[in-house]
């Protein structure tokens, strides 16, 4: 199954990075490709959410669970059901050299063969650049903050 890693280096403390990537029904508000993010449970260590998000303007719609590790600084996520076949990963938060480094983590399966076989690099592609445009995101708001 493909993966994509990216990272990100933000000029705020941990805990507080961690804490707005917690608040996922705030990213339609500095993430451009995210379109809506419907909190449908909220638990201390939970969250169920439903999502809306633009690949080329084509809308991806999915619910999720999103498991916190309060401790550790990690968030793990897995999609529950939606227009992907798989979508799930993590992301981490490590404090270092003044910075907080995230690292966000995403498998994904479009769940169609042939298409993946056809735009398997584009693909990918995107699932980096989306990846990349959160991280950025994340980045501007944690450090206006």
């Amino acid at each position: 199954m493909p993966y994509v890693e990216t990272s990100i280096a933000i000029s705020a403390p941990a805990r507080t990075v961690y804490e707005l990537a917690k608040e996922q029904e705030r990213f339609p508000e500095f993430m451009p490709d995210v379109e809506a993010v419907v909190v449908l449970e909220r638990h201390s260590d939970h969250l169920l959410t439903r999502w809306k998000t633009l690949v080329e303007e084509a809308p991806i719609e999915w619910i999720e669970e999103d498991r916190f590790d309060d401790e550790r600084l990690r968030i793990d996520y897995k999609l529950l059901e939606g227009d992907l076949e798989t979508f799930e990963g993590a992301w981490t938060f490590e404090e270092r050299d003044g910075q907080t480094h995230v690292v966000l983590g995403v498998e994904y399966d479009f769940g169609v063969p042939t298409l993946a076989e056809l735009i398997g690099p584009t693909l990918q592609k995107k699932v980096r650049e989306n990846s990349e445009m959160m991280l950025a995101a994340l980045k501007v708001e944690a450090e206006r903050a």
